[in-house]
């Protein structure tokens, strides 16, 4: 046997050491892995930079700020909207299909309603649809919700207002005729308002457009601010709160929030963002005729007036609160697993508050 017989037949020699062939397939394997961990981490970062620099450009960031967090509203954030739409085809509905909604056992009271929804809603004058979708316009202004923005508004004065645009010769000759010299007839008959083509088309156009209102609103929580985004339309906004500006960070959560797993974070600041004056009561313009006291009032009669103007000043108190009023332009407004946002943003907050930074120079100071 050849000298060196103490080494077997499966050893060999590999970068200068004596192994054996399972240890030579074990390095080169390890050093395969490395290398295809070393290409996946290269492919990882790069495709982080990339989505760093994607990111940098929508929300405008400044050289050297990181983005650590965006957000969207939940899906179901603007829910009262899509039940808007959804009330806004009902209406179209009611007025299209009136003639079918009674029947023989109906009750007096339905027949009744359904006949002045039929005659109120007909082709010459449909002053009942006008009439009913001006409320519904009011009530939403009125009651200040996710659904009384301008826009929505402006959608439902359209809505209201299109069977007299399209009917305009109709109503025209109603309104001459009631003077003896009808005045109309330049409009062809086929074309009419045909309220359950026109209530599907208005409602679905609205879906659609609070789909996109929906999507228009962007947030970010970057390494140095907490940006609110927000494109819609024809209409742009754009407002970056640095953090030794928060004063105060709200998380709310109402019935439907809990049940659908959604909240709203608003942030305060010094300068008052997140809050807004309310007034309470009815103010009344002038003095009440009549309670104006006069020099020829006797003891008694200056006592009734005092005690009017007293009482109608009760009646017509105003008073002027400041309140959150969550705006989703300004905050985080209905978004998912907002507790780590929450958590993400107090965290930053601390991090760029005085008293960190004065932790910090105190503790650089010492060493």
């Amino acid at each position: 046997m050849a000298k060196g017989s103490s080494i077997t037949a499966h050893q060999t020699s590999h970068s200068g050491v004596s192994m054996t062939e399972e240890e030579v397939a074990e390095e080169i394997i390890e050093e395969l892995n490395e290398e295809v961990t070393n290409a996946d981490k290269t492919s990882s970062e790069a495709s982080i930079d990339a989505k760093q620099k994607k990111l940098a450009t929508k929300f405008l960031t400044i050289p050297g700020e990181e983005i650590l967090l965006t957000k969207q509203p939940s899906i179901f954030a603007f829910l009262g909207m899509y039940v808007l739409g959804l009330v806004v085809l009902g209406v179209h509905l009611l007025f299209g299909q009136a003639d079918f909604l009674g029947d023989s056992d109906s009750s007096g009271l339905v027949k009744f309603i359904l006949w002045i929804v039929d005659i109120s809603g007909g082709k010459t004058v449909p002053f009942g649809f006008v009439l009913s979708m001006l409320f519904i316009t009011w009530l939403n202004r009125l009651i200040n919700i996710s659904t009384s923005g301008r826009w929505v508004t402006t959608w439902l004065l359209i809505v209201t207002f299109t069977p007299i645009i399209i009917q305009i010769d109709d109503v025209i000759y109603f309104i001459t005729d009631l003077f003896g010299e009808p005045i109309g007839g330049f409009i062809p008959d086929f074309i009419s308002y045909n309220y359950t083509m026109f209530g599907v088309a208005f409602a679905s156009m609205f879906w659609g457009l609070t789909y996109y209102f929906q999507k228009s609103f962007h947030y970010a929580i970057t390494s140095d601010a907490v940006i609110f985004q927000h494109r819609f339309l024809l209409s742009h906004s754009r407002r970056r709160i640095l953090y030794d500006r928060i004063s105060e960070v709200i998380e709310e959560r109402n019935p439907m929030g809990m049940i659908l797993g959604y909240s709203t974070l608003t942030i305060l600041t010094d300068t008052g963002i997140g809050l807004v004056e309310e007034t309470i009561g009815v103010g009344a313009g002038t003095t009440l005729p009549g309670t104006s006291q006069k020099d020829s009032d006797s003891a008694a009669a200056s006592a009734g007036k005092t005690w009017i103007r007293s009482i109608i000043g009760l009646m017509t108190y105003q008073r002027t609160v400041t309140r959150v009023a969550p705006d989703p332009k300004n905050c985080f407004y209905s978004i998912r697993k907002s507790d780590k946002t929450k958590l993400l943003v107090d965290e930053m907050h601390k991090k760029h508050s005085s008293s960190s930074l004065l932790s910090d120079l105190k503790d650089s100071l010492t060493q």
